[in-house]
């Protein structure tokens, strides 16, 4: 018996394209990338200020999610049985991890917010941009399960959204990020994300796409991917920001938000203007 017994515990029986044991293991190494990149940035965020924590808050989030996904990934879990199309000549069913796509849903939004925060855009802007990453992540989603070559229709309108995030990512936000004086910082963070996100679409094309390459070498595929997308960026953004000045990217949030930088309680301020204030006759 092996170490790794996870596709013993949990087979994939009735799947005719199915993770190995090889990919298990590979998946496993990727958990453990994403849970020491984790507890690394929880530590981290004990010793930064309380005004500069924004993106600690905000990749330890991802960083959890990504975790407990690939960690389901590497147990066998967290995936369904699909049927692929006769005319491909492929095998009559693969195994669709859409443990995978729940960790997109959260990981391409909480960078999306990151960059968001950094360039100074509006929270419009923000959360159209978050809300296009849904559209793509789902779009991609809901071709996985489509049995027929009908998955393409699916594939256009996802990949069309990303084009516009992309656009939007490296332009308006860039040029918005160039008049706080972050700009050159911005478009190395904001340029090696949309790097890494040109290849999603072709990953999901050769993989849960067209079944062109196997479970095990699409997850060597998107696990690269994802690895350098979150982990290795959260540690970018905590590098460069130390270079940032928070206040004037408008980014300094406190826990204390009922406290003004001397000290006082903006209530009692409050109380104390009104007393001076003499009551009119």
């Amino acid at each position: 018996m092996t170490a790794n017994d996870a596709l013993n515990i949990n087979s994939p029986a009735g799947v005719d394209e199915f993770l190995s044991q090889h990919g298990s293991d590979w998946l496993w190494a990727v958990t453990a990338i994403y849970a020491i990149s984790f507890i690394g940035l929880l530590i981290l965020s004990f010793t930064a200020r309380a005004s500069e924590r924004v993106f600690h808050y905000i990749f330890t989030f991802a960083l959890l999610v990504g975790a407990v996904t690939y960690f389901a990934q590497a147990s066998d879990l967290g995936w369904s049985a699909v049927g692929q199309a006769v005319q491909l000549g492929y095998g009559q069913s693969r195994q669709i991890f859409f443990a995978k796509y729940i960790n997109w849903v959260v990981a391409f939004p909480s960078l999306i917010l990151a960059l968001g925060l950094l360039s100074g855009v509006s929270w419009t802007t923000i959360i159209c941009n978050v809300s296009l990453s849904w559209y793509w992540i789902l779009t991609y989603l809901a071709a996985a399960y489509t049995t027929t070559n009908y998955k393409w229709g699916f594939f256009t309108f996802g990949t069309f959204a990303w084009i516009i995030l992309a656009m939007s990512t490296l332009n308006e936000s860039h040029e918005s990020a160039s008049l706080l004086g972050v700009g050159r910082d911005y478009i190395m963070l904001s340029g090696w994300l949309n790097v890494l996100w040109l290849l999603y679409p072709v990953a999901f094309a050769l993989s849960d796409g067209d079944n062109r390459i196997g479970v095990t070498s699409s997850f060597i595929f998107f696990g690269i991917l994802d690895v350098l997308m979150v982990p290795v960026l959260t540690f970018a953004f905590l590098i460069l920001a130390r270079n940032w000045d928070f206040g004037k990217l408008n980014i300094a949030f406190s826990e204390y938000r009922g406290v003004r930088q001397g000290g006082t309680p903006l209530k009692e301020e409050a109380v104390s203007a009104t007393d001076d204030v003499a009551p009119s006759p």
